[in-house]
């Protein structure tokens, strides 16, 4: 049976980050992966959709040209060459990456589960290892609606997986995939329709930024149901059918494809986590200390598997903190981060710490403002004035608690009020801090000038 200091069960983006300070520090390291390397980010999340929202953006801009004194004929998507595009990212990251560990780590390319504590079956193989760091992810949370096993859905795996542009797309979620996606296929020319069982779209933003995001894609010919209740689904003459129930009315849509966008779960099955003594919540994410720990302290979880953060950059962090932890002993705490995040709908939707709406459920006294994008002048340059800015900070002191920016930018300028709040550097300094014009970051110091209590 091989051995080894560290034995690494999944490929996710915390991978790359922790995996050359434990090389440099001599470890024998075995990676366990079943599907492609990379995770969900480089292989369908981050990676491809950001690559597809690029592309619907040029579409946009080419229906948009009139706007600019530029005169184009009718624009035509040519979804085969959108999706080659894609799949040359995606791919060369992929394979990119699994040569590397194939290089510096023993790689074994099949599922991982424990025997127990320190033994893992990697195959039909097993290995052991003092250390052991679970790193699977999540993936499509899939909810149990009446005939779905009879029609083709699409996940946001499968739906990179098409090669034909959907006449009419189906989206149940109205969050972060499903309306990154239904925006994206509605600028290539799908007719898109969305379904949300709340009353809003995007329901942890507050509600004016939920409202603000329907107004800005209905606008583009996205089409949504909210408070909608999915009854049933069944296969049409080639068509997929739903039923669902908005109020006291039943009614039937049909479309030719059905992407369903409900949530995320951890990727735990098959990992046999019992054998191991590895505690899961009632959702079924790993249970982790501030460092990453499970219930044994020798096993790992990072990433979006453990419930602590759900994106990339959390991920990441979350390898940050191991590294500090595992080979420095030091303080890093999982808990230190500031939860910051960007939602890729055109423009895009960024915030960093606390909205009015989560400030309120903890009971805090706060200041906010607001400034439309319409009073930006570099928005108004690029005739992208749709959108608003908004801060919070502690009443009675200089603390920034957090801020939601929505429009073009603002997934770049977000990290400047993220880097003031992670360094504990008050809105004041930032009031004093020269920005560049004409530039979306030049507002942020004078928006907090008009800092009042909230209506």
């Amino acid at each position: 049976m091989k051995k080894y200091d560290i034995i690494l069960i999944g490929t996710g983006q915390a991978t790359g980050t922790i995996l050359p300070g434990l090389l440099d520090a001599g470890k024998r390291i075995a990676v366990i992966e079943r599907d492609r390397v990379g995770g969900s980010c480089v292989n369908w999340g981050c990676t491809p959709t950001k690559t597809l929202v690029a592309s619907a953006r040029a579409a946009r801009m080419v229906q948009r040209a009139g706007e600019f004194g530029i005169e184009t004929g009718p624009g035509v998507t040519d979804f085969s060459r959108v999706m080659e595009r894609v799949n040359s990212i995606r791919n060369e990251a992929s394979t990119g990456f699994q040569k590397w560990l194939e290089e510096v780590t023993d790689f074994y390319p099949f599922s991982g589960s424990f025997v127990d504590e320190h033994t893992v079956k990697a195959g039909d193989e097993l290995i052991q290892a003092e250390t052991i760091i679970i790193h699977t992810g999540a993936a499509a949370r899939i909810p149990q609606l009446p005939g779905i096993e009879s029609v083709p859905w699409l996940d946001n795996k499968r739906i990179l997986d098409l090669t034909e542009l959907p006449d009419h797309l189906l989206v149940i979620g109205g969050s972060y995939i499903g309306l990154e996606f239904g925006q994206a296929f509605r600028r290539f020319g799908s007719r898109v329709t969305v379904f949300e069982h709340g009353e809003r779209l995007i329901f942890r933003e507050d509600p004016d930024i939920s409202t603000l995001a329907k107004e800005l894609l209905a606008d583009e010919g996205v089409e949504f149901h909210l408070k909608s209740e999915i009854l049933s689904l069944s296969s049409g003459d080639e068509s997929i059918v739903l039923h669902y129930k908005q109020g006291e009315s039943e009614k039937t849509v049909e479309g030719s494809h059905l992407l369903v966008a409900a949530g995320r779960a951890p990727a735990v099955t098959g990992l046999n986590l019992g054998a191991a003594g590895v505690e899961t919540d009632d959702k079924g994410y790993i249970r982790v200390d501030d460092y990453g720990r499970t219930a044994q302290k020798h096993i790992y979880a990072l990433g979006d598997v453990n419930g602590r953060g759900a994106f990339t950059h959390t991920s990441v962090n979350d390898g940050q903190v191991f590294l500090d932890h595992y080979l420095r002993g030091g303080g890093r705490k999982i808990s230190d981060r500031v939860p910051v995040y960007a939602m890729y709908i055109d423009p895009p939707l960024a915030r960093v710490g606390l909205n009015r709406r989560a400030a309120e459920h903890r009971g805090l006294e706060y200041l906010t403002a607001e400034m439309p994008m319409s009073s930006v002048s570099r928005a108004k340059e690029k005739s992208e004035t749709g959108g608003i800015m908004q801060v919070l900070t502690e009443a009675g002191s200089s603390t920034i608690l957090g801020a939601t920016l929505f429009g073009t930018g603002a997934d770049e300028v977000i990290a400047l009020l993220a880097l003031a709040m992670q360094a504990g550097i008050p809105y004041t300094k930032l009031q004093e801090t020269v920005i560049p014009h004409p530039t979306v970051a030049e507002l942020v110091p004078f928006l907090f000038n008009s800092l009042a209590e909230p209506e």
